[in-house]
């Protein structure tokens, strides 16, 4: 190692460094080959991210379709509330969510990884079970909480795991393939929820608390890695009569090293933009983009026949003429799931720095892309060239902060991984869907043209989710004629939405360019 390596202990002032963390390089190290690394993953990584497909499949169950199942009318099944309104269930989901692995990072650490995964799985069926059998607005908000925690127990268990069975010759292999595996349950979710939901939105919740159970299944194959040490630690310590540290103290000590804290605050712009995909485009695709043409290029005639197989996987409308947001949405997860072991070789071969501002700068494009047509040809490469900046960015953040943590805190670290997600998802849970409400909602635009053309004589009588299919009837036009002429009218406000969140997103590729120039700088002053 040069003496310019930056490592914890030239990054952090003296008195931050004990001698019994190790002084683990920020430095990248070399990767080993595509093939050595892919061998050299273990038993213990593949179970852990079986594990996280499955939770994932669950969670993205609810979260591909959650949007349109708040803004749908009561009459269609449901929530019947405005964009802005349910911005407030998702801002607190994400502070939930994301802020309570701050703590419970720690307490995996103490209590072993394997307890804090089962009962976050008992946490997350509740959750689910609640949203299916209390259909309100209350009961959502009840079950958006049960889940939030469930989650965020279980995130540093896993992702403790990961980072204890792997090595940093291997790390971004590692990152890469674990992020792909995830995203076979983020693929498969939303297709689920896009079935289920043609039968009725409560299966989409029983559904998904019957998927989380497999969990269980596996923890009897769950073998927690670096156990034996942590245990005999623990012994050392009592015997020594050592008096623990309580864990919201010793979080805030590891939070105030400089490198850590502004790390982690410069990447709560990523999170912000990188939410945008799952609360605010389900509702711009279903408003805006035409997906008709793409049904035809793929079937060559509307309406499609497809077997149910081709039918569950496009995520065809009932109709077969239209794809549904969540499959638009899930060539995300689709490409991700396919190739992200080729972004995470290619990753491997950049610097961590320059792998993540170039995968910001090209999630960011894609939003900019997002609002620039309603063809559905658009949208897909939009969404294809943001899942290529997802993959070369995000791993390799889990990825950075895991190689930094201390031996002892590795699952503490990960946890303090979810602050970035608690900032940026709790920002964007609110202000996205406010902002879209506002500049980019069909039903708030066919309102204003209700009004305008002068009918209904009481708007106020029209339900929320109904303003649209009212409008249709009162122009007596096809539906895609009146989405067209409103598009029209509003193209520039509804494009508008997609360069806000783009915005945030250079901004924060220019925070992490930044960041990376100033490690350096430091590593060098301190070395000399």
């Amino acid at each position: 190692m040069s003496s310019t390596e930056p490592t914890l202990e030239t990054l952090a002032p003296r008195d931050e460094i004990t001698p019994t963390v190790e002084t683990e390089s920020l430095a990248d190290v070399p990767q080993l080959p595509l093939g050595k690394a892919l061998a050299s993953l273990s038993y213990v990584f593949w179970i852990v991210g079986a594990m996280e497909m499955v939770e994932r499949l669950a969670f993205y169950g609810v979260a591909g379709v959650r949007t349109i199942y708040a803004t749908r009318s009561v009459a269609e099944g449901g929530l019947g509330v405005t964009p802005s309104k349910f911005g407030w269930i998702l801002s607190i989901w994400a502070l939930f969510q994301s802020f309570v692995p701050v703590l419970t990072g720690g307490l995996s650490d103490r209590l072993g990884y394997k307890e804090t995964i089962f009962l976050s799985t008992v946490v997350k069926i509740l959750g689910y079970l609640v949203m299916a059998f209390f259909p309100s607005y209350w009961g959502f908000f009840a079950g958006a909480l049960l889940l939030a925690t469930g989650t965020a127990i279980f995130k540093p268990g896993i992702q403790g795991t990961l980072v204890n069975s792997t090595k940093r010759e291997n790390s971004s292999m590692a990152w890469g393939v674990f992020y792909q595996t995830v995203n076979i349950g983020g693929f498969i979710g939303p297709l689920l929820a896009g079935y289920m939901r043609k039968l009725a939105w409560q299966n989409v919740f029983l559904a998904c608390a019957a998927v989380i159970c497999l969990n269980f299944l596996l923890l009897l194959t769950y073998k927690e890695p670096g156990k034996a040490a942590r245990l005999s630690r623990q012994r050392d310590e009592k015997a020594r009569n050592v008096v623990q540290k309580s864990l919201w103290r010793e979080s805030l000590n590891e939070l105030k090293k400089a490198h850590v804290w502004s790390y982690l605050l410069i990447f709560s712009g990523f999170w912000f933009m990188f939410n945008a995909l799952f609360d605010v485009l389900p509702n711009h695709i279903e408003d805006w983009v035409d997906t008709r043409g793409l049904v035809s290029w793929i079937f060559g005639a509307s309406p499609a026949s497809p077997g149910p197989v081709v039918a569950f996987f496009i995520d065809l409308n009932k109709e077969g003429t239209e794809i549904l947001p969540e499959g638009m949405l899930n060539i995300d997860a689709g490409l991700i799931m396919t190739t992200c072991f080729l972004f995470a070789w290619l990753s491997g071969k950049m610097k961590a720095i320059t792998s993540m501002v170039v995968g910001t700068l090209l999630a960011t494009l894609g939003l900019f892309l997002s609002g620039y047509s309603a063809l559905g040809w658009i949208s897909v490469f939009a969404i294809s060239v943001f899942a290529v900046g997802e993959m070369l960015s995000s791993p390799k953040f889990s990825e950075f902060i895991g190689n930094f943590a201390p031996s002892d805190k590795k699952a503490m670290y990960l946890g303090f991984s979810q602050i970035p997600l608690a900032i940026g998802w709790t920002l964007e849970g609110k202000i996205g869907p406010t902002i879209y409400g506002a500049m980019g909602s069909k039903e708030a635009f066919a309102r204003q043209m209700l009004v305008e053309r002068g009918f209904p004589a009481d708007l106020v009588a029209v339900p929320q989710g109904k303003a649209f299919s009212t409008l249709v009837d009162a122009l007596h036009q096809p539906a895609w004629d009146v989405t067209a002429t409103l598009y029209a009218q509003h193209q520039a406000s509804i494009a508008g939405v997609w360069y806000i969140m783009g915005g945030v997103g250079i901004v924060s590729a220019l925070g992490i360019w930044l960041y990376g120039r100033w490690i350096q700088k430091r590593a060098v002053a301190l070395a000399a």
